[in-house]
């Protein structure tokens, strides 16, 4: 009885060493590839990379977007900076960009492109637009200790990130903005109010909207002035 016992160990012991050697092979080679993946992920970089600055800089960003056959306004590339998590508005580090293509599973440009249409389906999504809708400000803060963006920029950045969901109140709202005279700059506490105004508040009747809440005052402003207008 213990020398069949023994036997079966025996043969048990003798399959360790193939299975062991199985998961070795994959495993090195899914780390290879790996590799390979990352190099040429790298190769893409410095294809596009000022030779004296290590970065993709706006001119590198402008022939990435010719080579994908996309806009450079286009707001997908504001959201492949956002898959990155780019940090200065127009430049790509080569850590920026090996995060955001090694997610995409992207290392050619065609790879990139054919990623797009995903990565924007990715972004619509509630719990990823939230993030998106406030990196966008944040991205636009080009200056150190910047806290505000002008008017203008403001409503070009409404229009592209916010006007093909919430078309009507972005356009009234771009319409406040560009002829009130109280407000030069806006906050990321006016930004971040006006996404909630456009997901919370009945529009155009604005009947659930309550002055009262902690609403951002020139929100409050631009409901009198949506008001006084529809009268």
């Amino acid at each position: 009885m213990r020398r069949s016992a023994a036997r079966k160990t025996g043969q048990s012991n003798s399959t360790a060493p193939i299975t062991s050697s199985a998961t070795d092979l994959f495993r090195s080679a899914s780390s290879k590839a790996s590799s390979k993946e990352m190099e040429r992920i790298d190769n893409l970089f410095y294809s596009y990379a000022n030779r004296s600055s290590g970065l993709i800089d706006p001119e590198g960003i402008e022939n990435l977007c010719s080579d994908m056959e996309v806009d450079h306004t286009d707001v997908r590339i504001l959201m492949l900076a956002w898959k990155m998590k780019a940090e200065k508005q127009g430049y790509f580090t080569l850590e920026e960009w090996r995060r955001g293509l090694k997610a995409l599973r992207a290392d050619t440009v065609n790879k990139l492109k054919k990623a797009l249409p995903e990565l924007e389906k990715e972004v619509k999504r509630p719990s990823n637009f939230v993030d998106f809708y406030s990196y966008s400000f944040r991205y636009c803060l080009t200056e150190e200790k910047q806290k505000s963006i002008d008017i203008e920029s403001i409503c070009q950045l409404l229009d592209l990130v916010l006007g093909s969901h919430f078309r009507a109140q972005v356009d009234y709202f771009i319409e406040y903005l560009k002829i009130q005279n109280d407000y030069k700059v806006i906050n990321m506490d006016q930004w971040m109010g006006f996404y909630h105004f456009c997901t919370e508040i009945s529009f155009p009747d604005l009947s659930n909207y309550d002055p009262e809440l902690a609403w951002p005052l020139i929100l409050d402003n631009f409901v009198e002035w949506m008001q006084e207008k529809r009268t």
